[in-house]
């Protein structure tokens, strides 16, 4: 966050300095006002690029094995650009190099899934997935597995069977 402020100054220093020496090329032919605004103009676009970048740069900083399952996009009020192109604000990953699965129960896994947000911190979450059924649930203290893998006490929350993050959990073998 820090580096991204200082690239927004840094582009409106550039854009007020162009500005400025192009006016003085032209012997001040420029309105003077136009200085600022271009100082603003560029700052304005900086703050822009990199909030639409930022979920591609992210992504593609991601370990291996991690898989986007699901973006979610946002639009406010105060920055009205983004009720023409929504811009991804968080996303679910699933780290399928953690899925973890027993002999007796190949349907049902417990998956890691890491949650991206555009100004929060990065969560890693182990979520129990039951493939065959569409059926996920939290990993909780109270949870506990029978010597066959059946799993006890478990808070089961029915899913869609094409929800991206279900798919991403149980296509891997």
């Amino acid at each position: 966050m820090f580096f991204e402020l200082i690239g927004t100054i840094v582009a409106g220093a550039a854009a007020a300095l162009l500005v400025w020496a192009i006016n003085r090329t032209l012997k001040g032919r420029l309105p003077n006002w136009l200085v600022p605004v271009a100082a603003g103009a560029a700052m304005l676009l900086a703050t822009i690029s990199s909030e639409y970048g930022w979920f591609a740069r992210t992504s593609a900083n991601m370990p291996q094995g991690m898989v986007v399952a699901q973006t979610i996009e946002e639009t406010t009020f105060y920055r009205p650009w983004t009720y023409i192109k929504p811009f991804v604000a968080r996303f679910v990953a699933v780290d399928q190099v953690s899925v973890r699965t027993h002999p007796a129960q190949p349907d049902q896994r417990i998956v890691d899934l890491v949650f991206y947000g555009r100004w929060t911190r990065t969560a890693k979450v182990p979520m129990l997935f039951d493939c065959a059924n569409g059926k996920r649930a939290d990993v909780l203290d109270g949870i506990e597995f029978g010597a066959d893998g059946d799993v006890l006490n478990a808070q089961w929350r029915s899913v869609e069977q094409d929800d991206p993050v279900l798919k991403a959990a149980c296509e891997v073998s």
